[in-house]
């Protein structure tokens, strides 16, 4: 399965937000909207980092919650792994594992099209699962 195949299905919403925004308002956002992470875009709408649930904590573990008012960019991952909606379900498990990410953001021809989870891969490869041992025990079944 390939990555424009799982975002036709749940969608191509990424939310974003500014470097400038403050850690608060980030995690305001990823809590309201029930994500894990989102995209930081500049003024271009250029993906300049992504932001995770791990970023905050990381924060607040080393500042207290007065480092929430620092801005994002100070926080963010800035080396973004990316993926293409060409590339199969399997190898960017093998690139999220090898790098220990839970979200990439999709580039199409240098524009963000949308994001996928570790969660979103494994879900589709396990509905690939059961659509291949559904069609053995058909294939069995009329022998």
């Amino acid at each position: 399965m390939l990555v424009s195949q799982i975002l036709k299905s749940k969608g191509d919403m990424v939310f974003t937000a500014q470097p400038t925004e403050t850690m608060a308002a980030a995690a305001a956002l990823l809590h309201a909207r029930r994500i894990g992470a989102m995209v930081i875009v500049d003024e271009k709408d250029d993906v300049v980092g992504i932001l995770s649930e791990r970023d905050v904590v990381r924060l607040v573990a080393e500042q207290g919650a007065g480092g929430l008012t620092q801005p994002v960019s100070q926080w963010m991952t800035k080396d973004v792994l990316f993926a293409a909606p060409t590339e199969s379900v399997h190898v960017l498990l093998e690139r999220m594992t090898d790098r220990r990410v839970r979200h990439l953001p999709v580039v199409k021809d240098g524009r963000l099209v949308g994001i996928v989870s570790i969660g979103d891969l494994v879900k589709s490869k396990i509905a690939e699962a059961e659509h291949e041992a559904e069609t053995l025990k058909a294939y069995i079944a009329t022998g």
